[in-house]
Formats: C-alpha cells, sequence, structure tokens
C-alpha cells in the first residue's frame, strides 16, 4: 500500500486536497467516528447528528466511485475513541509509505498531527487546506505588522483579488459596502417564503437513533432535524436561498422575529464548514444573480462580504493569533455563565427565544448571536472562555476557527480590539428597534430605570463606566463617554444599584444548575 489519506469530518470535499493524485489501485482513505470528538465539549446534539450522517453519506459516495474507505463507527467494539488510536490501529493494518491528511481546522487536532510521524514512525504529509479563498500564508502577509485587523480593508483585497462584483477595478455600484441599507426591521406583513427542509433517509434515521441513545444528556432536540447531509442536497439547499431568500436579505439581515428563527437568512454555514459547500461557487451563485437582475445589489454585496469577507478574515485571525489569542481578556470578565443559557428559563423575552430557537435548530443567525445572547454575555461580563464553550456546544456551524474569533474577539472584546474597532454593546433599545421581542416581555426597552426596567438598559451603562479605564480613549466611544459624564451622580448611583441587583439575581444557585457537566473543554489543557 502506498497512502493511507485520513479525511476528517469537517472535510466532506470530493476535491479536499489529501485526495490530489489519490491511486485507487493501492491507495486506503480512513474516515472514523471517535467519542474525543464527539464529546470535548457537549456538541448539540443535531451538531453531532449532522457531522456523522455527512461522513457516512460521503463515504458511501467515495466508495461508488471506486475509492477504498476504511470507515471506523463510533459503535465499532475495536474503536479506541481517538483520532490518534485509529490512525495507529490503521497503520498497523494497512502498513502505508505515507500517511496524508488535510490541515484541520482547529488549533488542537493540528497539535496532535504535529505528533503523528513520530508517533506511528511513518512520514506524515500535511497539505493546505485550499478550499478557503485566501491561504494562511496570503493571509500573513496582507496582515504584515498590523496591531489591529480590520475587516473592511481584508474584504476590498478579497474582492480586487477575485473579482467578485467587480466591473474591472470598480467595485459594483462604486461602492464596497452596502451595509448602511441592510438595517431595516422585519414588517409584520412580511410572509417568508416556507423553507425546505431534508426528510431523513436511512443512513441519517440510523444516526439520529445513534445519537439519541449515546448523546442523550447533550443541549438540544433531534425532533426537528432536517439538515442536508449530502452535497446534492446542499446544492438544492443554496438554490433554494438564492431564489427565495437572497432577495430580500440584504434589506432585513439584521432584523430579529418571532417565529421566524432563519428571517431570510442563507442557513448554508454548516453545509461551508463540513465541506457539502464551497466558498467560491456560494459567492459566484450570488454574483450571476445579481447580474441577471435577480435580486438587487445591497443583498448581493450583503451576503458575499459575509463569506468572502467575514469568514476568510476569521480564519485567518485565528491561524495567526493561536494558540495565546484564547487567553487574552481585555476587560477582566470573570462572571460564571447564567444556567438560563442551557435552559432558557429567564424573563428575558429576547434571551428566552434566542435560546430556544437554539435548542429547536442548532442554528440562530448572526444578529441573535451578537446582539442577544453576545451582548448579555459581554454586558454582564461573563468570563470568555465560559460563553466560547457555549457557542462551540450550541451552534451546528460551529467549529473552533470561526468560532473563537467571532466570539472572543467580536461578541466579548477580549482581545482588546485586535478584530473589532468597539465593543458590541447596546441597550435594549436595539433589540427593540430590530425585533419584535419586547413584546409581552415583563421588561420595558423604554424604561431606563426603576421597576420594569430593560435589563439591558441597566447593564449597558453600568459595563460602560465599569470598562472606562480601557474604552475610554477608543475614538468610537467618546461619545458614549461624553453621555455618561453628564448624567447626574444620583442617576448613576441608582443605576448601578438596579443593575448590581439584577446581577445578583445572576448569581444564585438554581436547583437545575449543572454546568460543569456541561463544561468539559479546557484550552489549557490541550496547549
Amino acid at each position: 500500500m502506498r497512502s493511507l489519506v485520513f479525511i476528517l469530518g469537517d472535510q466532506l470535499s470530493r476535491d479536499i486536497s489529501s485526495l490530489d493524485g489519490f491511486d485507487a489501485r493501492h491507495d486506503v482513505v480512513l474516515m472514523v467516528e471517535v467519542a474525543d470528538e464527539t464529546t470535548y465539549v457537549k456538541h448539540h446534539k443535531q451538531k453531532i447528528a449532522l457531522i456523522l450522517s455527512a461522513m457516512r453519506h460521503f463515504a458511501e459516495e467515495l466508495t461508488r466511485s471506486g475509492i477504498a474507505v476504511e470507515y471506523v463507527r463510533l459503535n465499532d467494539p475495536n474503536n479506541t475513541g481517538s483520532f490518534s488510536g485509529e490512525l495507529a490501529r490503521a497503520t498497523s493494518r494497512f502498513k502505508p509509505h505515507q500517511i496524508i491528511v488535510t490541515e484541520p481546522g482547529e488549533w488542537r487536532v493540528r497539535r496532535m498531527m504535529d505528533d503523528w510521524s513520530v508517533d506511528f514512525d511513518v512520514p506524515v504529509e500535511i497539505r493546505d487546506d485550499d478550499r478557503f479563498m485566501c491561504s494562511r500564508a496570503e493571509f500573513r502577509r496582507w496582515a504584515g505588522d498590523r496591531k489591529n485587523y480590520r475587516m473592511e480593508f481584508f474584504y476590498r483585497e478579497m474582492r480586487r483579488q477575485s473579482g467578485l462584483l467587480m466591473d474591472d477595478a470598480t467595485p459594483c455600484g462604486d461602492r464596497w459596502n452596502y451595509d448602511s441599507e441592510n438595517r431595516k426591521r422585519l414588517p409584520s406583513s412580511e410572509r417568508l417564503p416556507k423553507r425546505s427542509t431534508v426528510e431523513p433517509d436511512a443512513i441519517t434515521t440510523d444516526v439520529l437513533k445513534l445519537v439519541a441513545e449515546c448523546f442523550g444528556d447533550h443541549f438540544g432536540d433531534l425532533e426537528t432535524f432536517g439538515w442536508a447531509v449530502t452535497r446534492e442536497d446542499a446544492l438544492c439547499a443554496l438554490d433554494q436561498f438564492v431564489a427565495d431568500y437572497l432577495p430580500k436579505f440584504g434589506s432585513y439581515q439584521d432584523a430579529m422575529a418571532r417565529d421566524e428563527p432563519f428571517v431570510f437568512h442563507a442557513v448554508l454555514s454548516p453545509y461551508l464548514n463540513i465541506g457539502l459547500l464551497k466558498p467560491k461557487e456560494v459567492c459566484l451563485a450570488a454574483e450571476r444573480a445579481f447580474r441577471a437582475g435577480h435580486i438587487p445589489l445591497n443583498a448581493a454585496e450583503g451576503f458575499i462580504r459575509q463569506v468572502l469577507g467575514w469568514r476568510e478574515f476569521v480564519r485567518g485571525v485565528y491561524w495567526l493569533e493561536m494558540p495565546g489569542y484564547a487567553e487574552t481578556n481585555a476587560l477582566s470578565a470573570t462572571r460564571p455563565l447564567p444556567w438560563f443559557y442551557w435552559s432558557g428559563d429567564t424573563d428575558m423575552s429576547c434571551l428566552s427565544i434566542t435560546i430556544a430557537d437554539t435548542r429547536r435548530n442548532a442554528y440562530a443567525h448572526h444578529i441573535q448571536r451578537l446582539m442577544v445572547t453576545g451582548n448579555f454575555a459581554l454586558l454582564t461580563g461573563i468570563r470568555p472562555s465560559e460563553i466560547e464553550e457555549w457557542y462551540l456546544i450550541v451552534y451546528a456551524d460551529a467549529f473552533d476557527w470561526v468560532e473563537l474569533p467571532n466570539t472572543h474577539g467580536m461578541v466579548m472584546f477580549a482581545d482588546g480590539g485586535m478584530l473589532a474597532s468597539k465593543p458590541y454593546a447596546a441597550s435594549g433599545a436595539y433589540i427593540d428597534r430590530m425585533s419584535d421581542y419586547c413584546r409581552g416581555c415583563r421588561y420595558n426597552p423604554k424604561i431606563k430605570l426603576g421597576e420594569g426596567a430593560c435589563p439591558f438598559n441597566l447593564l449597558y451603562w453600568r459595563f460602560i463606566a465599569m470598562n472606562r479605564a480601557v474604552l475610554q480613549h477608543n475614538p468610537r466611544m467618546r461619545i458614549v463617554y461624553k453621555n455618561l459624564d453628564q448624567m447626574s451622580g444620583q442617576r448613576l448611583q441608582q443605576l448601578f444599584r438596579e443593575a448590581d441587583e439584577f446581577l445578583n439575581q445572576l448569581d444564585q444557585p438554581t436547583p437545575q444548575r449543572e454546568q460543569q457537566d456541561l463544561f468539559s473543554y479546557n484550552r489549557q489543557q490541550i496547549e
């Protein structure tokens, strides 16, 4: 045997670099389902089911095309439960001349790979993951000696390089960014097209049963599972997004609504992140729809910016700054994560709705993540590692390379502004403006102090005051601190007292509190 090609669960692409030059006469693909990867955090049940089912479908596709696949299932009695253990077994059996693998998306897995050549006494070739539009080397050259990274400048460079939404050297419409046109509240009269889901086939049904039996104590529901688990179905999801949702995605991408957890969002990120879709092809689909006159420019640009700009950007930051990036805590936030992030049991309607959506769907769109669950974590001073672990657990699209920079830098400002130019902190007015969540809530976003005051209003000004030493010299925060200084001492004292009373309630133990069972992942243990 010549080569053992090891394919990970987020590398489900026929053109993955590890398959380049594959010799069907002599080479073998190894794919494994292992306990370590399903439980290093207690992933949402749907996330585990999505990845395992997609892996099994992908292995069948490879087999049908004449590729030999050694596939190890989770419940195989000989399964060692780890990548390294299964590679050791496969190496002993097949005695390959070399092991070939595409670089992983996560730092902890790359650390494992660095030891494999010595561990197995076999050469290990780790190839670049060329599914991204910006390589790690290209991002490093762009970053240069910058102390801070700004996505907007990176995004413009990527537009020039890719030619997406460009008319020769000029951006379409003579503007790079249409974000200012993408902040409309969803009208109550707006009726969204019915979103298609995929009926579980025999493979997926078996996986759902396995997940229910083995991971019953994990967060999330399985009953609503309808994810695509093949490239064919993922492409259908892309087609439906472009035809039915992308035309209004731009205008309403920041909107939130009860009973509409997806609004006009693509919900394609899980497929991109496990390899069923390619970032360039989804960007080209949006551009083609714009140039054909089917969608407005602000919709095409807003979507392409998320994929070509933000997704590529956070991946570059992750690999450039790890492992030290995860340990920064610029705002010295140390509060434990409140239990209601797991239970959804809170009187704050926006949080209750978002967490319920997350439990049901393993998904929430970026404004729910940034300005509801993230904003609350920022304002209350949640320890970054705890809210980061929560995001990694609960979302089907969460992998460390994309989740960590988004949460650490964008949500928690824990990197001190390396990634974001200011903290994304907001009072209850923002949530009220962009959603219908406040309707019927116990708290009123228009009440700033006293009975019925929205906790976001109290916590916002407490956050601003408590972090003055770090934030007051930020140019984008000057007006905020000017407004703070104009408040009377008596008003501030009442505000801080009521904010502290609210925070003290969060710290009270609850009968159901079992966070330690869910917090199993400690980055320091794997450094």
